[in-house]
């Protein structure tokens, strides 16, 4: 009779009564998608402060507005007549503890005020311009890319065609001529943001319409998609139920690409005098008004720019943040 073979420490070490004695009785838990890009995300301050960068400038457009002095208001006695200027302050921008950044030169308006009344409106336009985008974007993308033939070559065709209108001059052009009466029960500013919103919006969905098309077509051949069709699902079952919650990911993370991008787009037009009305301040028109007098007093030019820059690169940074959180092959 032979003695047994005693194990070796390597097999000593592979038995599973001795790995998992001290962790009897716990239940192993796993991690959804959402918990796992929201771990990838915590990890990216860089990211995250973009992310809180976005949240205060949101909550500075909603209630900063009932916080702040009236930006209509004018304090001549503040300003220079001699020079037409704001009396102290660096660069004569009349900084005080009254107004913290200063008045405008000529009327005296608090630029503080006028600062947070303008990211409401710039915000405004931004996001439901890009949720206009991002609707039409996606269900024409979607369609394109899951029907494909003639419907894709229809929607397509469509996408260069739009890609290719001069959508500055249309809306220089759409903005100077409706922007000035009234239509659709709207006038005044209600209206300029009206037709801003749908020039921005209606114009820019081929740009994310291009990348759900582009999605669709890898999705489609997928093996959920042939179990769903062998079910007898129905085609607006499998786009909306199995084909939309996949691409949530690109949409999220072009979304909050789209937004600065409209950001700066409104703030164009503003410059140019095709956006709201004044005297209610807006980013851009704000920074048009600075323009003439940026050499004497550059101070003026400095409020608005730092808003516009900071708002785009919060945008920009929570993007990429994103981006690398949801992408399935990040680490």
């Amino acid at each position: 009779m032979t003695a047994p073979i005693e194990a070796t420490g390597a097999q000593q070490e592979a038995q599973p009564e001795s790995v998992l004695a001290g962790v009897e009785g716990k239940a192993i838990q796993g991690r959804s998608l959402g918990q796992i890009a929201w771990m990838r995300l915590k990890r990216d301050k860089v990211a995250l402060a973009g992310g809180v960068i976005i949240v205060f400038l949101i909550l500075l457009a909603v209630v900063g507005p009932y916080l702040v002095a009236d930006p209509l208001a004018y304090h001549q006695n503040l300003v220079d007549p001699t020079y037409n200027r704001p009396k102290g302050g660096i660069w004569h921008s009349g900084i005080s503890a009254d107004h913290w950044l200063g008045v405008e030169p000529g009327s005296g308006r608090d630029m503080l005020s006028r600062t947070v009344h303008g990211a409401r409106i710039s915000l405004l336009v931004a996001f439901l311009a890009t949720v206009l985008s991002v609707v039409i974007g996606t269900i024409m993308g979607i369609t394109a890319g899951f029907f494909g033939g003639w419907v894709d070559t229809l929607i397509s065709r469509t996408m260069d065609v739009f890609l290719a209108f001069p959508l500055l001059l249309f809306a220089i052009a759409l903005v100077g001529v409706v922007g000035t009466g009234s239509a659709f029960g709207m006038e005044g500013n209600n209206l300029r943001i009206g037709v801003l919103i749908f020039v921005i919006g209606f114009f820019n969905w081929p740009y994310i319409g291009r990348i759900i098309r582009g999605q669709t077509l890898s999705l489609r051949e997928r093996e959920f998609v042939d179990a769903a069709r062998s079910m007898g699902a129905k085609p607006g079952y499998i786009l909306f139920k199995e084909l939309l919650p996949n691409l949530v990911a690109p949409i999220l993370v072009y979304s909050t690409l789209l937004i600065p991008t409209n950001i700066l787009f409104e703030a164009a037009l503003s410059f140019l005098g095709v956006g709201i009305n004044p005297p209610t301040p807006s980013w851009g028109a704000t920074l048009s008004l600075a323009v003439p007098i940026y050499s004497a007093d550059p101070w003026f030019m400095v409020v608005p720019g730092m808003a516009i820059f900071i708002t785009v690169l919060a945008f920009n940074l929570l993007g990429d943040g994103l981006r690398d959180a949801l992408d399935p092959r990040a680490k």
